[in-house]
Order: structure tokens, then sequence, then C-alpha cells
């Protein structure tokens, strides 16, 4: 995993140290306070281009530096073995990786504290990390690397011994296909029923909170009368009588500033009149509106009577709240689509040379065996499959590979992977299922991410604030990370902007309590 991330004279950031630990590490802040720059700099740190262009504004030099803690990893080693840089330990593995640059675009690898090249970088870079985001889908993108992939997703990374181990998981898989088959039927009538209830809820047009207030305007409805008589009487009492209690106010005013002239600890009082009077006169200019609009409507009345029975219907057939129903509507449209692709289509097609002999087999024949495969991907209902690198946006690619690699043999991706797209273009539950994709992720690989989404950070086992600021005249970038009490403000940012509520909060720590 990557433990420790040291950046100096990156873009806009002119000394960043930070540490991240194993599981889903967050990164949150406002839009442009430098989240996808600490992205950018771990890309170059792995062998992304380091151009000039990169290095802070009025500096000569700038480096980006990482340790990279992995525990026993025979193929790194061997890797660091074969390029001269020390024989295998055959323990835990640290690997500390710095790259530099020069104003006058000379740049520099270090490896372990020696002088390596830009190819061993790149050699090493698919066992350390794993970057998914703002067009950097490098493993999704490449069809080189599909049948990996294919793979790993269908838990065959142990199987490649030979045809007989392949035919066995063809049969088993053909079984599976075929009581798929026999059971079409029962999803049809499960999709048929999801169809109704969407329907029946959407009709509804449900709104949280809706019951409580139609019985309120109920009972006015129903006890005008008392309400007429109520709110007549206190607002005679409170200000249209002769003696009204404003009135006889207003003489006590004038009777202890009088009195104030002759005993001066009466004027403490004055204060405190004046403001009951206010109240008072608040009150009666309430009071009259209230009565204006007090009239009977029996129209009104039915048309309440009848919508509080429809919604009393829908409640005690989707678990007994209005929030139950919309929650259950809700589900019912995610279901079979979870990460917000739910008209998406993914196929991999899979190609392999008939009938080659000699040098033409030669040259086809690789340590993968002769498959060529390539992912398939059409985000919409009604268009075509096309290939994925043409048509995935990059929230949908990082979307499909958090779907692919949460589906796919645990062991096969130990690595830091990083995600800076994945909440692209979604909200709600949406939101939830992919913060739940990634926290499964997290539990057998460490897991990097910048969200924009409340949902998703609910999640974070580390949890990092990006903020940008000026010091000095220039632009500065820190990352703090956060408590649990800075957490839940954080969270209560996301959920409702620049300024934080009380309710806000509450949701936030409600929130944290159901991860």
């Amino acid at each position: 995993m990557l433990a420790f991330l040291n950046i100096s004279n990156f873009a806009l950031i002119s000394e960043l140290k930070v540490e991240f630990d194993r599981g889903l590490n967050l990164l949150t802040g406002e839009t442009g306070s430098g989240k996808s720059i600490i992205v950018d700099a771990l890309g170059v740190l792995i062998g992304d281009r380091f151009s000039p262009e990169l290095i802070r504004a009025g500096e000569r030099h700038a480096s980006v530096e990482g340790l990279f803690a992995l525990g026993a990893h025979p193929q790194v080693e061997a890797i660091l073995e074969e390029a001269g840089l020390g024989p295998r330990a055959g323990g835990d593995v640290e690997l500390v990786v710095r790259r530099e640059l020069s104003a006058e675009g000379r740049g520099r690898v270090f490896v372990n504290n020696r002088l390596a090249t830009l190819s061993l970088l790149r050699n090493l870079r698919p066992l350390l990390v794993d970057i998914h985001g703002q067009g950097t889908q490098q493993t999704l993108f490449d069809p080189e690397t599909h049948l990996e992939l294919l793979d790993a997703f269908a838990d065959l990374a142990a199987g490649r011994e030979g045809v007989a181990a392949a035919y066995r998981r063809w049969s088993a898989l053909n079984r599976e296909l075929e009581a798929l088959r026999r059971d079409e039927s029962e999803k049809f009538h499960l999709t048929d029923a999801l169809r109704f209830q969407v329907s029946e809820l959407e009709a509804a047009r449900l709104a949280a909170g809706e019951d409580e207030q139609l019985e309120a305007e109920r009972r006015r409805l129903a006890n005008l009368e008392k309400l007429t008589e109520l709110c007549s009487d206190a607002y005679n009492t409170t200000y249209e009588e002769s003696d009204s209690t404003v009135a006889r106010l207003s003489r006590l005013e004038r009777q202890v500033e009088e009195l104030s002239q002759y005993k001066a600890s009466y004027k403490n009082y004055s204060e405190g009149l004046a403001s009951a009077r206010v109240v008072l006169e608040d009150l009666s200019a309430t009071l009259r509106d209230f009565l204006d609009g007090l009239t009977f409507s029996p129209e009104r009345l039915a048309e309440i009577e009848g919508r509080l029975a429809e919604l009393a219907r829908l409640k005690r057939k989707y678990g007994g709240t209005i929030e139950s129903a919309l929650e259950h509507l809700e589900s019912s449209r995610q279901s079979l689509g979870e990460v917000a692709m739910e008209h998406a289509r993914f196929e991999a097609r899979v190609e392999s040379p008939a009938d080659l002999s000699g040098e033409e087999a030669a040259k086809s024949f690789t340590a993968a065996g002769f498959d060529r495969v390539e992912f398939y991907f059409s985000a919409n209902a009604g268009e075509p499959l096309r290939p994925l690198a043409k048509v995935a946006s990059g929230g949908e690619a990082s979307r499909m590979m958090l779907v692919l690699k949460t589906s796919a043999s645990p062991a096969r991706f130990p690595r830091t992977i990083v995600f800076d797209e994945v909440d692209a273009g979604i909200g709600g539950r949406v939101s939830e299922a992919v913060g739940l994709k990634l926290k499964a992720l997290s539990r057998t690989n460490q897991v990097l991410c910048v969200t924009h989404q409340a949902q998703i950070a609910r999640f974070a086992d580390t949890h990092l604030r990006v903020d940008k600021h000026a010091a000095a005249g220039r632009t500065e970038v820190s990352v703090g990370r956060l408590d649990r009490r800075r957490q839940v403000e954080e969270i209560a940012r996301m959920l409702t902007g620049a300024e934080i509520t009380d309710t806000a909060r509450r949701h936030a720590r409600e929130m944290l309590k159901t991860t």
C-alpha cells in the first residue's frame, strides 16, 4: 500500500506531506481545492509524464516521493533484482520511489535511493498503483489488459493450468446458465412486479412529511368554529379592546418612565417593557392574519380525506411511513443497476484464431494463450455496443472498473487503487451503492478516492480534507486528517454547502453511525 506521499513545488503545491492507511482513504474538499493535483502527482510518481509545466511558478525544481509498504512481494523483488537494485530479501518489501524534475527539463528517477530508469518504474507500476479517473483509465481502456481482467472476473487466476481446468469451469458456467434459463419466467414476474410498484409509487407523487401537513390542515378545517373563537378572543384581549393588554402595557411604560425621573433604578425596566409590547403587537398581527385566512371549504376537506386515505394505503403496503415508501421506490428503480448504470450493457468479446499453424500460431501465442479479449459497453438503452475506450465517460469507466474489481478474485489486485471520477453524475442512493462497493474493495486493497458525495465519504476509514488558501501572496494546498468531530462537520458541509446547519450535523452523525 501507499504509506506516505511527499510533494514539493508541484503545480499549486509548495510542500505537502500526506500519510495514508490501509482500507478506504477518502479525499474531500471544496471544488478546486487541489484534490486532483494530489492524484496527478501520484500518477507522475508511478510513471506519468513529468513536464516542466508542472513545476510551481517561480521554482527551479519539483519532486514527488512515495513510500510503499508491500509486505511479502516476490514479483517486486524479482523486478528489483533483475534491475540490479539488490538481491531478494525474502521478507516484507518497503519501496521508496522518487521523481525529480528541473526547469530545464532534466528528470531523474530513484528507487530505494538508487538511480533508476523510467522503464523500471513503468514495470513496477502495475504492481503498485492503479489510477482511474480524469482520463487516466490506463487499465480499462487498454484492450491488451482485458483478458487478464476477464480471467480475474471469472476467478480463473489460479486456473490457467490447461484446457481441462478451463473446460471444467466452462461446464460449471454452462450448468448455471441452464438454471438461469429455467428461472427466466420467475425473473420476468419479478421485473413486472417491480415495474408495477415503481409506476404506482411514481403516480402517487409522494413527498416526505406530506401526511403530517395534511393531518394538521384537516384538524384546522374540522375545528374551524373553535379556532375562530379562540383566535378572535385572543386578538381582542391582546390588541382590539380599549383595555387590551397592549394598551395597558403602553400605559405602564409611561408610568415607569415618569417614576424613573424620581428613582433612576426604574429606568432598568423600560427596555424589558418595550420588548414585551413588541412581542404582543407581533402576536396580535399574527392572530389577525390567521383569523382572516380561516375559511371553511368542504371540497378541500374531502380532498384531504381522500389523499390521506391513499397515503395510508401506500404506507401499509410499503413499510408504514412515506419515507419507507420513497425508499422502496428508489430501491426498485435501482434493482440490477446499483452504480447508476441501470440501462448499461456490458459484453466481453473473445476472439480466438482458428486453424493456425507454424509461424502464424507462434506469432499469436503468448503467455496468456491465443485468445484476445476486448470489453464492449453501452451506457444507454437502445444504443449499440461499442469498444469501451471509445464510449465510456470517465465516471462510467471508473464505476465499471469498480464493479469489475469488486467482482474479481480479490487476491488478483493487491495494490493501491485510485478513483478520481467515480461519483461523476450520480447522487442519493446510487452514491451510497458506490460507497458500499468502494468499502468492499478496500477490504482486500488500499483504496484512495476523491469524492464530492457525502454518501461516499461516510464510509471512509481515513478521511482527509484538502484545502486551498493564500499565504504570503501565494496559493497553497494543504491536507488535514479529520477526527470524528471534524468529519461530522465536513460531511455536513458536503450535504448543505457553505452554511452548515444543526440539522445537517445531525444527519451527518446519523450517516456515520450506520456505516
